[in-house]
């Protein structure tokens, strides 16, 4: 797509159209894409993103504050960084289609960072702080709740399964050690595949296997807790 195409299909996508088309342009722009093409005088996201950012955790807990009127602080904060945390945010992302549109630089691009999840995390928050600076206030509150906070189903959200096993076991086992160690890497360098156990003690008690040592982390980790809770229920 060229530029005007690349406008015209986030903008539909987005449900949003720009007055100044420049701030889009940026919101999309990767900072791989201008060192390559020596670009200067259009900027990357990041300061972009850092503003969406903000107006991010502005509006969707105002969104939780209305929605559970009855659930305290600690179990908002929960809901909150589950819905506006990275892999949450690359979901929406690919729902918009927004992959398709980033300006990427030739390595990156071939290194699939067009659906990279930190990427595109990173460009709906550099999209939405675009909107707020174009708009204001008001569109970006109509983007967050169509396209972050509502269309976002509940089996989706993420689960932080890491932080549950490490409350589980500080429960269950008190003074045990809880680690991660890596049994598995494999495939190109730019495409690897990583196995993970979670172990306690040194016993390894459950395998998890992802894109990132991450990904493979919170597998494990939510295998080991479905263990776990079966011994217990035994």
């Amino acid at each position: 797509m060229n530029t005007k195409e690349t406008i015209v299909f986030v903008e539909e996508r987005i449900g949003y159209t720009f007055k100044n088309e420049e701030l889009l342009l940026e919101a999309l722009t990767h900072s791989s894409y201008t060192n390559e093409m020596k670009i200067n005088k259009r900027s990357d996201y990041e300061r972009l993103e850092f503003l969406g950012d903000a107006v991010l955790e502005l509006i969707s807990s105002e969104f939780l504050y209305d929605k559970y009127p009855k659930v305290p602080e600690g179990g908002l904060s929960k809901k909150r960084a589950s819905m506006v945390c990275e892999p949450s945010l690359a979901i929406c992302a690919r729902r918009m289609e927004l992959g398709k549109a980033i300006f990427l630089g030739r390595g990156e691009d071939g290194l699939g960072g067009r659906d990279r999840d930190a990427i595109l995390c990173d460009v709906t928050e550099s999209v939405l702080g675009a909107i707020y600076l174009d708009g204001g206030l008001e569109p970006a509150r109509v983007y967050v709740n169509t396209h972050i906070l509502s269309d976002l189903k509940e089996p989706e959200l993420f689960v932080d399964s890491k932080s549950a096993l490490q409350e589980l076991v500080q429960k269950l086992f008190p003074g045990s050690l809880l680690s991660y160690d890596i049994i598995e890497e494999s495939g190109p360098e730019h495409d690897k595949t990583f196995v993970v156990a979670a172990t306690i003690d040194g016993k390894h008690i459950a395998e998890g296997k992802g894109k990132s040592k991450k990904a493979a982390q919170q597998m494990a980790a939510a295998l080991a807790i479905k263990i776990i809770e079966e011994q217990e229920n035994a």
